[in-house]
């Protein structure tokens, strides 16, 4: 499913993959020769998570310097790949674009983050809350959605989240379920209740590994720490999610659209800032914010500019835009 959290662009985790695809395998290859090797793997290995990090610190155009101005815990808080691109695992998940990589090595100095390695650190340890989070409400919000688009029927959305739970309390909510007669209604229900107990179960695996966590020594995240009977069913929900939601038709089909979409956006947008002095290129310039820096001395800072302003879009505004470029919608006249 489409992701919504800030720093990830349009289409979510599609998305991603086409930031990443255009550069590796697209029209944006050509600009391997032009780039330092760390810059080229922030662009072939494009990272929400990273993005997300620049997002909030970065000093765009007539702003502020710092950025949101969080505190460094917060911001430390969101790396959950604390390492550079040149590190970046067999997913391609990393913490820090080269552009931020000081920022992120000031926050971790302060706050005496352990470093393991070149550009390398342990996890802050705010950082496993904030992972179980995401782990907790994308899977369950993930299995809900997929009942409401009719994806999975009623019955088997309720068995799988009713799993989570041994009899004597399945007994309890099914009678709580009959209170109420709209579907809806129930699998909110149901949800709202797996999000409570797996809240408490990674709380309690947090607790229960505190002096690691703090160590930097941890191994995995906090839910694969839970206790049994809820961890075999949030992996039996994992398993139906791969192979029954994100692998539908209509998920697939936002896959192709969305790389399709960013795609050109992008295409149209490096074009524009690799050769400014053209007249199509300057009417794409000048629709983009002024906080966007187009027009840098530096070509990864122009490129970066690119991927700042089409990753900050919606996807409905992406759509838009793509129509528009494309001929296919015009603003009423």
């Amino acid at each position: 499913m489409p992701g919504t959290r800030p720093g990830n662009p349009p289409f979510g985790h599609f998305g991603e993959r086409a930031f990443s695809t255009f550069f590796s395998e697209g029209n944006g290859l050509p600009l391997k020769e032009k780039l330092t090797e760390e810059q080229w793997n922030d662009l072939t290995h494009f990272e929400g998570n990273a993005n997300t990090f620049r997002l909030l610190t970065h000093q765009f155009e007539g702003r502020r310097k710092g950025g949101f101005v969080l505190t460094y815990s917060t911001l430390a808080s969101i790396v959950k790949y604390p390492y550079s691109s040149s590190h970046a695992n067999k997913k391609g998940k990393f913490g820090f674009f080269t552009t931020e990589r000081e920022s992120y090595e000031r926050i971790a100095e302060k706050l005496g983050v352990k470093k393991l390695g070149d550009q390398i650190y342990a996890r802050h340890p705010l950082v496993y809350l904030v992972e179980a989070a995401d782990d907790i409400c994308y899977e369950i919000m993930d299995i809900e959605d997929s009942f409401k688009l009719k994806i999975l029927s009623l019955q088997e959305t309720k068995d799988l989240l009713l799993g989570y739970f041994p009899e004597d309390r399945r007994v309890k909510m099914e009678k709580t379920l009959n209170l109420v007669s709209d579907h809806n209604e129930q699998i909110a229900y149901l949800r709202s209740n797996v999000i409570g107990l797996l809240t408490h179960e990674c709380t309690q695996a947090f607790l229960d590994h505190e002096q690691k966590i703090l160590d930097g020594t941890f191994e995995g995240s906090l839910i694969s720490h839970i206790s049994e009977l809820p961890a075999n069913a949030y992996k039996h929900c994992c398993k139906v999610a791969y192979e029954r939601i994100y692998k539908s038709r209509d998920v697939v089909d936002i896959e192709v659209a969305g790389f399709r979409i960013i795609g050109t956006l992008i295409d149209l947008m490096t074009e524009a800032v690799l050769s400014p002095e053209k007249a199509y290129s300057q009417l794409l310039i000048n629709r983009v914010s002024s906080q966007y820096n187009m027009k840098s001395p530096a070509l990864f800072e122009r490129i970066q500019a690119v991927l700042d302003y089409v990753s900050g879009m919606t996807d409905v505004f992406a759509l838009d835009l793509y129509r528009k470029l494309n001929g296919n919608s015009l603003p009423a006249v």
